[in-house]
């Protein structure tokens, strides 16, 4: 019975050392993802259509607001001459005008929104597919993204991957050199 319980604990014991080295095995990388959506041209190309979105909802303010301004000067200017219901009548007209620009303006910025997301969502997706691959293909457990802002505080020993993520994405031109990972991990 007692050497049945020593088999069965080395066996346990084996089974542990194995796990563990598996799990000191795994390569880790990283990347910063803020750094490589810009390289993306599918990003270039959203970046100008979302600049032309822009410029189209801007204009129209602009004529709303220049709309505006006329007929308030109108309104200034011919406020004395005017009987009691036409001065009320083009105040409620100013009034109502003032509020559809107020409305127009939290449109145009929640639709701003709504087109980014719906132009960065197949972007993002690509790139993230691109880094599953390259994960895959690298043997890498995880990878991280080092991007300023995000939560990860510290960069654990690995691989900067941006560089094969580029070429699987096929971008050949780089704003900045990528960055390495030092040679020995920080010490705690």
């Amino acid at each position: 019975m007692t050497s049945m319980i020593n088999k069965s604990l080395i066996t346990l014991a084996f089974i542990c050392l194995g796990v563990f080295a598996a799990n000191a095995q795994n390569k880790f990388g990283y990347l910063d993802f803020q750094e490589l959506m810009p390289e993306m041209a599918e990003y270039k190309k959203a970046n100008t259509e979302m600049e032309g979105y822009g410029k189209q909802l801007q204009d129209e303010l602009k004529k709303m607001y220049s709309d505006y301004e006329r007929k308030m000067e109108e309104y200034q200017k011919n406020q004395g001459k005017m009987a009691d219901a036409i001065r009320e009548m083009r105040e409620k007209e100013l009034k109502d005008m003032q509020t559809r620009i107020q409305e127009f303006q939290e449109t145009a910025q929640s639709k701003m929104r709504e087109k980014e997301q719906e132009l960065l969502k197949p972007i993002i997706e690509k790139a993230k597919s691109a880094i599953a691959d390259v994960a895959k293909e690298g043997g890498y457990a995880y990878i991280f993204d080092s991007s300023p802002g995000t939560p990860l505080l510290y960069k654990p020993q690995g691989d900067d991957v941006i560089n094969l993520v580029r070429k699987k994405l096929a971008i050949t031109e780089t704003a900045a050199p990528a960055k390495t990972a030092p040679a020995t991990a920080p010490k705690k």
